[in-house]
């Protein structure tokens, strides 16, 4: 970790600095780790509409894919070119979505080393119910200042990653897929929740993880609007995939239509003539 931490020191450096300059504007601790995940949000939103954008392209073409996929299941190179053709005829890079995120995790790790850079400075620091009266009654469950653990938070951190790696991506028609996104949901969380109560991170990161988290997913629910992955009509290749196909119009199909039009036209005029009588 101590390696990590040099790795990234220009990186670290330059986040602390932001939290100082926020702190100065925000005299809370507390209230200003949560206006940085608020910057860092809206800084990394161009990467993050880049990702969005491109699952909403995979998506698209993804009932092609799938044709593809059963066309040449004993052929994987075959299925490789023909996959290949397909993202380069619709003009998708399947890559797009997974840069952004490279992109973001020094910033991730940055900021973790950041926070735990100034510790010092929260040793004194109180928010909402840490460092309250109930806190000093229930040391245990509640931290007494942001440079100790805080259960509540870390229960609180839990259920919001739950929330952002379950609808981090748009629901896959993939039966599979779908599962496994369910699978996730669950592990992540409980990954959280093991090395939180075993590492025993200071609530200041709890609050920082915590606020990014909320608007994380403010986030993907503006993207999934924004780029139709929810509340929105099929992709039009999707929705074609899925159309049965219209029987063709044929020269005997045509001539039987007019043939059954005619006899119902008769049969109109005979019923109003006799009606006239």
């Amino acid at each position: 970790m101590l390696a990590s931490n040099v790795f990234f020191d220009p990186l670290v450096n330059m986040l602390g600095g932001v939290l100082t300059a926020i702190h100065h504007v925000i005299p809370s601790y507390g209230w200003a780790l949560i206006a940085l995940a608020l910057v860092v949000r809206l800084v990394l939103w161009p990467l993050s509409d880049m990702q969005f954008k491109s699952m909403a392209e995979m998506q698209k073409v993804q009932p092609l894919v799938k044709a593809l996929q059963a066309k040449f299941k004993n052929d994987p190179q075959a299925q490789n070119a023909a996959m290949m053709a397909l993202y380069k005829e619709h003009k998708v890079n399947p890559l797009a979505g997974c840069i952004p995120m490279l992109i973001q995790f020094p910033i991730l790790i940055g900021l973790y080393w950041a926070i735990q850079g100034q510790l010092e400075s929260f040793k004194n620091e109180h928010w909402l119910w840490i460092g309250s009266a109930i806190s000093q009654h229930f040391p245990t469950v509640f931290a007494t200042s942001l440079a100790v653990p805080d259960v509540a938070l870390l229960i609180l951190y839990v259920i919001s990653m739950y929330f952002t790696v379950r609808y981090g991506s748009p629901p896959s028609q993939d039966p599979q897929q779908a599962q496994t996104q369910k699978i996730m949901a669950i592990v992540s969380p409980a990954m959280i929740a093991f090395f939180g109560f075993r590492y025993r991170w200071a609530s200041a990161l709890y609050i920082y993880w915590l606020a990014l988290n909320v608007f994380t997913v403010a986030q993907q629910y503006v993207m999934f609007r924004r780029y139709g992955l929810i509340g929105g009509p099929k992709p039009a290749l999707a929705t074609a995939a899925a159309a049965p196909a219209a029987p063709p119009v044929t020269k005997e199909l045509s001539s039987a239509t007019a043939g059954v039009a005619s006899t119902n036209g008769k049969r109109r005029y005979r019923a109003k003539k006799r009606s006239r009588r």
